[in-house]
Order: C-alpha cells, then sequence, then structure tokens
C-alpha cells in the first residue's frame, strides 16, 4: 500500500486530494515537522530535502508535492488531459504553482508572520510577487470554470492546497476581494466531498500547533547561524 508521509500544510494537502478524489488507497504517516521530525534519519532516507508531502508506493519513492501529482496522475489515469494542447497547458500552470505560487506565497508567510525585524525590504518583495502570482492565477480562471477550462485537473488540485491560505500569505480576509476567481475556485473544491475528506486528514493526529523556540529551530535551522 502507498504510504503518504504528510503534514496539515498545504504542499501535502494537494496530494490527499488527489488520493480521496480517486479513492486510491493508502497509508498517513504523519510527519510533526514542528518537533523537526522532517529530520529525523528514517525520513531523510526517503526525502532528504527534509519536507513534505512525500510518498512511497513499494520500491518507488518520490518527493515533491507536483512529482507526486505527476505520478499519480499517470498511475491512475485520471485527471490530467489526454489533448496534447491541454497537456501542454496542464504542464506549464503545474509549473508556475510549483515555482512561482508555493515558494513566493510561503515566502511572503514567513517575512509577514514570523521573521523578525527589520524585515520591510524582504516582505515588500515577497508580498508583491505572491499578489502578482495569484493575479495570474485569477486571470486564468477569468471565464473558466476550472484552470484549464470545463475539466477538472490536477492543476486546480495544486492550486486549492496554497488558494485554502490566501488570506494568511496576502495579509487579511480581503485578499480575496481581488482575486474574486481564486475565492469561486476554493469554494468550489471545497464542496466537494474528497476536499472535506482531504480536510480532515489532519484531525486524525496530534499536531503541534505552537511556533515556540523548539519550532523555530525545527523549522529554520538557518538561524543557528546568526547566532555566537
Amino acid at each position: 500500500m502507498m504510504k503518504l508521509y504528510y503534514h496539515p500544510s498545504p504542499n501535502p494537502l494537494k496530494i490527499a486530494l488527489f488520493l480521496e478524489e480517486t479513492g486510491m488507497e493508502y497509508e498517513l504517516v504523519p510527519v510533526d515537522t514542528r518537533k523537526g521530525e522532517q529530520h529525523d534519519p528514517a525520513f531523510l532516507a526517503i526525502n532528504p530535502n527534509a519536507k513534505t508531502p512525500a510518498l512511497t508506493d513499494g520500491d518507488a519513492v518520490i518527493f515533491d508535492s507536483t512529482a507526486i501529482l505527476l505520478y499519480l496522475a499517470e498511475k491512475s489515469g485520471k485527471y490530467v488531459p489526454t489533448d496534447n494542447t491541454a497537456k501542454a497547458q496542464m504542464l506549464s500552470w503545474l509549473m508556475f504553482v510549483a515555482t512561482g505560487i508555493g515558494p513566493y506565497s510561503g515566502q511572503c508567510v514567513h517575512f509577514r508572520h514570523i521573521a523578525p525585524e527589520p524585515k520591510e525590504y524582504a516582505l515588500n518583495r515577497y508580498d508583491f510577487e505572491a499578489h502578482r502570482h495569484w493575479q495570474l492565477i485569477n486571470d486564468q480562471l477569468e471565464g473558466k470554470k476550472y484552470m484549464l477550462g470545463d475539466e477538472y485537473t490536477i492543476v486546480d488540485m495544486a492550486v486549492w492546497g496554497w488558494a485554502r491560505a490566501v488570506p494568511f500569505i496576502l495579509g487579511g480576509e480581503d485578499a480575496f476581494a481581488a482575486l474574486p476567481n481564486v475565492k469561486r475556485l476554493l469554494d468550489d473544491i471545497n464542496a466537494r466531498p474528497a476536499a472535506q475528506r482531504a480536510e480532515a486528514v489532519k484531525d486524525k493526529f496530534a499536531f503541534k500547533a505552537d511556533m515556540d523556540d523548539e519550532a523555530k529551530k525545527a523549522m529554520f535551522p538557518q538561524n543557528a547561524r546568526l547566532k555566537g
């Protein structure tokens, strides 16, 4: 049986959504990143980059959420277009989420909510880029039900994982006012039973919630270079 190494954050949730949509059997393996479990040697043997999600399927070991989505889509034959033109669009937007939405949103969260002062320059840069990338998603959805048109695909699942956090990323509930198409897509996917099951996965385990000194040490090991 496949094993999904999981923490309740945007990238693992994409994978949980795909698995719930397809009904593929999997075992959930919690990795509590605020406790530093991503640095355990057993997990590093699966993902040397020390991040969730990761997936094992027999002898196959896959890390990075985009790689996992593509692997599962190929394995199942679901939620990917067969037309070459649509497939090209799928790959382009999937990589846009992977290289733009995720990194800029993540850095925006870090500098908005966690980084110490002074941070004005860094927050301005990442806030600007996060807004710009989300606006491009919003523009792509104009006049479409889903990212590629009428077909629900892994691109929508990738967007959904991060769209749930847009208010936290961009600094308030009013962030959706400028992104009505993103909000519409989010609401549409949230209404799907598979999305509700994916959201409920986090309740199966007691993940650490506090961002205390130990959590910061585990999640931001670079800060050790600032001391001494």
